[in-house]
């Protein structure tokens, strides 16, 4: 921990940040101790300085991620939304403030921090109710399976490109006809000598129209005794003859996000451009899949305790009857509700996030997390555009772009059905 803190420290010095004051209280210099309060505990669920599961090194990395989002994203995003995608000069920004690859090792030319770090990253995003970006999936997503699976020269020649915002990844798994069900793809690539020739085509893919480095998770043995046993992963760049970028798809929220088709079209890809073993990219998704989910759980509840703080204020603001809505008792049991349902969801995300530092969550787990926490954030979703009124339905409050941005996250990632059948399949297991 101590030479990633100072690994941290070193980045937040060169981006000209400083701690929250010149006098770190005992709370921020305790490290992992049980004195830091917790959001239930807290003046507001986004306070920094709280949850026992960080370091008064986090802190200053979240002042410096806040700063970052606060000041380079929130006032561009309406504009990206226009757009369907954020600018290539965030991603470059990000890079140098060294928000992208922030759990990578740093052997691997990451910056070499740990996943709580990502965290961050990660719920400071949703903070300000900003989901354009798609850091996340380039940083813990992508970027895992290159470091994870990837050859020295696949290593040398994309991670530090990422890590700098001047190469964004994307990973294409889902196709028109396969979504949660993996073994289901069709995209086939077949052996020619030495090469590969790549065919088919994938959809909803995030970063997709921006996307330098694509991972295409492809068929590579139709003759193998089951599907999982004839899956490979492979690594196709932008501009690589044959592969098509299709239209940016017209989603009814993460305006600001680009979400692509993409076809493979007799596509040559050199031995080299295999990710890991051959035949073995199923157990690679499996292997990975859990810190995916993990991932979407803990950004949709960050989403939600954007939405309570956003409808807090809004409420005691908003006055009808002579007095503040705030004052309505169904108004006041309605926060009470929603504040011990996120705070009960945050501890059991905070343990997940924890486990998963320490390298022990499990797949079942993690989908409780992620079925757990996307629906609550479409529950809260819903309840806070209600007590926001008709406003709520309106585009420039931020509660209308957080109500649709959160309707997809039970969805991706793998459906919160599968979620269960996951659940339920380690419970009834005789293993």
């Amino acid at each position: 921990m101590a030479t990633r803190a100072l690994r941290l420290r070193g980045l937040l010095r060169a981006a000209g940040c400083r701690p929250f004051s010149a006098q770190p209280s005992p709370l921020q210099t305790e490290q992992h101790g049980t004195k830091r309060l917790e959001p239930s505990s807290a003046k507001t669920l986004v306070d920094i300085g709280t949850r026992r599961i960080f370091s008064s090194d986090h802190d200053i990395f979240r002042e410096s991620a806040r700063k970052f989002f606060q000041e380079e994203v929130l006032p561009f995003h309406a504009e990206w939304e226009k757009d369907g995608q954020v600018s290539r000069e965030l991603w470059e920004k990000a890079g140098q403030q060294g928000l992208l690859g922030v759990a990578i090792a740093e052997k691997h030319g990451g910056i070499g921090a740990d996943i709580l770090s990502s965290a961050i990253v990660w719920e400071e995003q949703m903070y300000v109710n900003c989901t354009g970006p798609g850091f996340s999936l380039h940083s813990d997503i992508v970027m895992p399976y290159i470091a994870n699976y990837g050859s020295e020269e696949q290593i040398k020649h994309f991670i530090p490109q990422m890590v700098a915002g001047k190469c964004i990844g994307a990973i294409a798994m889902t196709e028109p006809g396969a979504g949660s069900d993996l073994q289901g793809i069709r995209t086939y690539a077949k052996k020619d000598g030495s090469d590969w020739i790549l065919n088919g085509s994938k959809v909803f893919i995030t970063n997709g129209w921006m996307s330098d480095v694509v991972i295409v998770v492809a068929v590579t043995d139709r003759e193998a005794r089951s599907p999982a046993h004839g899956i490979s992963l492979f690594l196709v760049e932008n501009g690589t003859k044959g592969f098509i970028k299709g239209r940016k798809l017209n989603k009814i929220g993460l305006k600001a996000q680009d979400t692509a088709e993409l076809f493979f079209e007799d596509v040559r890809l050199p031995a080299s451009a295999l990710l890991g073993k051959e035949n073995k990219g199923f157990y690679y998704l499996m292997a990975e899949l859990p810190q995916e989910r993990l991932l979407i759980a803990d950004m949709a509840l960050a989403g939600c305790e954007f939405m309570f703080e956003e409808t807090r204020n809004y409420v005691k603001q908003r006055k009808a009857f002579g007095k503040t809505i705030a004052h309505l008792q169904t108004v006041q049991h309605k926060l009470a509700e929603i504040k011990t349902q996120i705070c009960v969801a945050r501890a059991f995300m905070d343990n997940c996030l924890q486990l998963h530092a320490d390298k022990r969550l499990d797949s079942a787990t993690a989908s409780m997390a992620k079925y757990w926490c996307s629906d609550l954030q479409n529950s809260v979703a819903t309840q806070c555009v209600q007590m926001h009124g008709g406003w709520g339905y309106m585009w420039e409050y931020p509660i209308a772009k957080a109500f649709v941005d959160a309707r997809v996250q039970p969805i991706y990632g793998g459906t919160n059905e599968i979620m269960k059948e996951l659940i339920a399949r380690d419970i009834v297991s005789d293993k």
